[in-house]
């Protein structure tokens, strides 16, 4: 079986929903222009791309008709470069990346993309128009409860405090505050923006302006104003808006290659896509699902939890990421973890997160060094997954 090496893992910022830069950004332009600039970073041909895979949570809408296909062509790729969308909901990003991988691995493929896109302001949690089963028995409803409810579950069956799950929030915007003011998150390509201006004469005007940062942190938070916020999802909860991942507009792309395309081509390998798992759990917990996503994958690979240098885990909710760190002893290696903020700080553009985070993930192996990386994320429904990448000499 072949290899599959990253040779290119970039993102857009993540913006706000509905009030950050993107808000007036079509998710086809986001995804399009990524897609692009993945290609365009390494100089590579897109004649040379096979297959493009996009995971996108929910695909309806401005993210509907098969964006796969429809970005690549936006994108400028030859009618020869198929497409298509991905969706396991909060890991569709980096299961694109898995089936791009896995195309190389087999042979079917010498140069393929993965992707991910969201635009939460468009297409909103839940999509346009949900309709859930409605002959469920009581046991499978908690297939369709709020991911919040879930969250308290895990607080309140694990116990794990608010004053905990203030703090890992508060530590989450630290982090990446200093990672922007020390200009860290190198995987960003600065990137074209749309918003609506209201001239003069009442008419509006459609502007482009370039955003080059995510503009979701806020560098002022303290643990005190944290601990003001009321509970979200229960009047007698702990989860609330601060503790919580932020919703967000965002789009990544990576590109892999076999070795040997990689050297017909003169590319210098980023990383090795090494591993991927799957697992399911409970569906009203849904968010332990790294607990059980991470010891499948560190078993089949052989390796230990101090063997990683570098962890992605994505912060849905402060109470399922502490949980499934504490449970697997990866809290004792927390200046390995999200070193630069996670989806609290920096949000969770959903089908975007997974190939996000691995953006994210290969910067932070490069800078420092680290052999191993995983990243690893809870997934509405009742799953978990994790990805294993080793960083290329």
């Amino acid at each position: 079986m072949k290899e599959a090496y990253i040779v290119s893992a970039v993102r857009t910022p993540g913006c706000k929903r509905a009030k950050g830069a993107f808000k007036d950004t079509l998710p086809l332009d986001l995804i399009s222009f990524i897609l692009k600039a993945s290609v365009d970073k390494i100089k590579l041909d897109p004649n040379e791309i096979d297959d493009v895979m996009i995971g996108c949570a929910f695909p309806e809408a401005e993210q509907g008709l098969n964006i796969g296909r429809n970005a690549a062509k936006i994108a400028g790729f030859p009618d020869k470069v198929s497409g298509a969308t991905v969706n396991r909901f909060c890991a569709s990003g980096l299961e694109a990346i898995a089936d791009a991988a896995m195309r190389i691995m087999s042979g079917w493929c010498d140069v393929t993309i993965g992707a991910g896109v969201e635009s939460m302001t468009y297409v909103p949690m839940g999509g346009n128009l949900p309709r859930p089963y409605p002959d469920l028995e009581k046991k499978q409803i908690d297939l369709f409860i709020s991911m919040g409810t879930t969250a308290e579950n895990v607080a309140k069956r694990y116990n794990v405090t608010r004053q905990q799950q203030d703090e890992f929030a508060y530590q989450s915007q630290m982090k990446a505050a200093n990672a922007q003011k020390k200009g860290l998150f190198t995987e960003i390509v600065p990137t074209p923006a749309t918003k609506f201006v209201t001239q003069p004469d009442g008419t509006v005007k459609r502007e482009t302006f370039i955003q080059s940062f995510d503009d979701g942190v806020r560098d002022d938070t303290t643990v005190e104003g944290l601990a003001k916020l009321r509970p979200a999802f229960s009047l007698t909860g702990s989860v609330t808006a601060g503790n919580s991942s932020q919703t967000t507009d965002g789009a990544a792309a990576t590109v892999l290659m076999s070795a040997e395309k990689a050297k017909a081509l003169g590319l210098k390998p980023l990383a090795k896509f090494k591993l991927f798992t799957t697992i399911g759990c409970r569906s009203d917990e849904m968010g332990v699902g790294p607990r059980y996503a991470i010891p499948k994958l560190l078993d089949k690979a052989g390796l230990k939890v101090e063997d990683i240098g570098v962890w992605e885990i994505n912060e849905a909710f402060a109470s399922q990421a502490l949980y499934s760190m504490r449970e697997l002893g990866i809290d004792k290696y927390l200046d390995r973890v999200n070193i630069n903020g996670g989806a609290i700080a920096l949000g969770h553009p959903l089908g975007c997160t997974g190939a996000k985070l691995a953006a994210t993930l290969i910067a932070n192996m490069q800078r420092t060094g680290a052999k191993y990386g995983v990243e690893s994320m809870c997934i509405g429904g009742g799953m978990g997954a994790a990805a294993l990448f080793e960083l290329c000499d």
